[in-house]
């Protein structure tokens, strides 16, 4: 798996043209090993990536897979905001579950990109 995650605002179109180049090389035999996101648009991007869920994100990579009672603790946040934060970071595939009670972030780096020019 790529240490960094892609992040893109964008419409569905632009997604679905990411997807068919990868899935062809895919079929060409090339490695695809990127990971890409697409938000509708840039308040999407930015309600999930909040300074507090960036925290969220940089506190779990630091300390690795842990429960989100543990990343609280560590994080001296309140469990509730914190088991928010989480659940909103899993929805938007930005934190992995790895078991019932294990979430972990499994990239080091954020790219993100903004099309100006995109309608």
């Amino acid at each position: 798996m790529n240490d960094t995650i892609n992040l893109h605002v964008g419409s569905l179109d632009d997604m679905a043209h990411r997807f068919v180049s990868a899935w062809k090389k895919a079929e060409a035999g090339q490695p695809v090993d990127r990971e890409h996101i697409t938000f509708n648009d840039l308040p999407s991007l930015l309600s999930k990536l909040s300074p507090k869920r960036l925290e969220v994100l940089k506190a779990l990579k630091a300390s690795g897979p842990s429960s989100v009672r543990a990343l609280a603790a560590v994080m001296r946040r309140d469990y509730k905001s914190v088991h928010q934060d989480v659940a909103q970071l899993i929805d938007a595939e930005l934190i992995t579950r790895q078991s019932a009670d294990r979430v972990a972030v499994t990239w080091s780096k954020v790219h993100a990109e903004l099309d100006l020019t995109a309608a």
